[in-house]
């Protein structure tokens, strides 16, 4: 295991480890008399640090979709993001806190056995809710292309080479299970993106702040885009266990409607840098 992942992880999978095999109700009344624990507010999730600058953003001619065009210049300012996907047993440590309503297929969970795989079954207000909690926010989506594609304009967030299985977790089919099709985040020592982000390509797609237009690329801003004010869908990007290679590219995009709960949706979470 990655030795920065071990030390995020420990205090939550310490605590839930004893709760493995208990119905995921009991699991978190358990939590939930964990007092201290439950008072913690933030998730101390390690993060790597985007500089500020330029990158292409999108892809030119017919490379790509119509959505994925036209290719553009933008500039970001510093910002934090997750080296992981949010795990189960930081979301059960939300959950314990806020007391808010488990995510979808949360009653398959054994938390001691299933604590570092990404949480699935969120919806985009589950993923803002804990990012808000946390001190954070969702990452827009020129961010999240930024931190998977770097400035080189590669294709996957570990360069030009074609998905396999030892780079990425996709392409297991539609049938769901915690322990079969997920894999604990920071498996993938060798796909870290530019930034040193694990599993930007595969395992769950991944909620953005952006709402989605197909159009939005040839009216963006130049600096600090943050997708339209409003709109039916949310961006997501990534990929998931379920889906084919193409879905990893660094420029795809992805939409749901923001209420949307499934079993290959995650997140993880940005921050603006200090001044």
């Amino acid at each position: 295991m990655n030795g920065k992942r071990a030390t995020g992880l420990v205090i939550s999978i310490t605590i839930v480890t004893a709760l493995a095999f208990a119905p995921a109700d009991a699991q978190l009344d358990k939590l939930r008399k964990q007092k201290r624990e439950a008072a913690i507010q933030g998730d101390d999730a390690p993060v790597a640090t985007i500089p500020a600058g330029e990158f292409w953003m999108g892809v030119d001619g017919m490379i790509g979709l119509e959505d994925e065009r036209p290719r553009h210049k933008v500039w970001l300012d510093a910002y934090s993001m997750d080296l992981y996907e949010v795990t189960v047993a930081r979301y059960a440590r939300f959950l314990a806190a806020t007391n808010r309503e488990p995510p979808a297929y949360w009653e398959t969970v054994k938390l001691g056995e299933h604590g570092d795989r990404p949480v699935i079954g969120v919806n985009w207000d589950d993923a803002d809710a804990y990012c808000k909690w946390a001190g954070k926010r969702l990452p827009t989506e020129a961010e999240w292309e930024k931190a998977a594609r770097g400035t080189d304009e590669r294709q996957y967030p570990w360069g030009n080479e074609k998905p396999k299985s030892e780079l990425a977790n996709y392409a297991l089919g539609a049938r769901f299970s915690y322990s079969q099709v997920l894999r604990p985040v920071g498996t993938y020592d060798k796909a870290r993106s530019p930034y040193g982000l694990f599993d930007m390509g595969g395992n769950v797609w991944e909620w953005t702040q952006d709402w989605y237009d197909g159009a939005y690329y040839g009216k963006s801003p130049e600096k600090n885009p943050a997708g339209p004010e409003q709109g039916q869908f949310k961006v997501l990007r990534g990929g998931s266990w379920s889906d084919m290679a193409k879905y990893m590219l660094t420029y795809g995009r992805f939409k749901l409607l923001p209420t949307a709960r499934n079993s290959y949706t995650g997140f993880r979470c940005a921050k603006t840098a200090a001044p």
